[in-house]
């Protein structure tokens, strides 16, 4: 299943990186589903549960990594929506394990200061879990937890889904 799982992540992200436009809404997990939970590993090594990031405020999650341009491309929205939405809404990084180390995602966080708190999926759990169908994968979480948006691609309007969580 493990393996699986990787081939099908593999896939997908090869598709971001030949830049194949997917329209929000279009792939991933359903809107109005609740937030499902999987654990993630903080770059020292300690399992989170995704589920204890949701319910307080609205969640952005993006699954990211080092490699993806498109991810690259959404990091000024990313940092605006942080500036303007930073004490309303937490911005959560979930770097997928194809191709990097948990050591390269910590350096490139450190070089690039994401606006994100920013968690390693090691076994793709979060991955599977959000049904992910590629890197750059923004999922918008309301504040009760129910998803509320979903985009993949460099040129997602990040402030209007954070609109709809709010």
């Amino acid at each position: 299943m493990r393996v699986m799982r990787g081939i099908i992540v593999a896939l997908a992200t090869a598709l971001t990186v030949l830049a194949v436009p997917v329209a929000a809404q279009e792939s991933g997990i359903a809107l109005g589903t609740p937030a499902p939970d999987a654990s993630v590993e903080t770059l020292q090594g300690k399992t989170v549960a995704l589920r204890s990031l949701v319910g307080k405020t609205p969640v952005v999650l993006q699954f990211w990594a080092t490699w993806c341009g498109n991810c690259r491309q959404l990091e000024p929205a990313m940092r605006a929506a942080r500036a303007k939405y930073g004490k309303k809404v937490r911005f959560v990084g979930v770097a997928v394990s194809v191709n990097q180390s948990v050591e390269r995602v910590r350096r490139y966080h450190a070089k690039h200061k994401l606006p994100l708190e920013v968690f390693y999926d090691r076994t793709g759990s979060a991955t599977e879990a959000y049904e992910v169908p590629a890197t750059s994968f923004i999922v918008v979480l309301n504040a009760k937890g129910t998803v509320v948006y979903t985009g993949v691609g460099g040129d997602q309007n990040v402030e209007a889904a954070i609109r709809k969580a709010l």
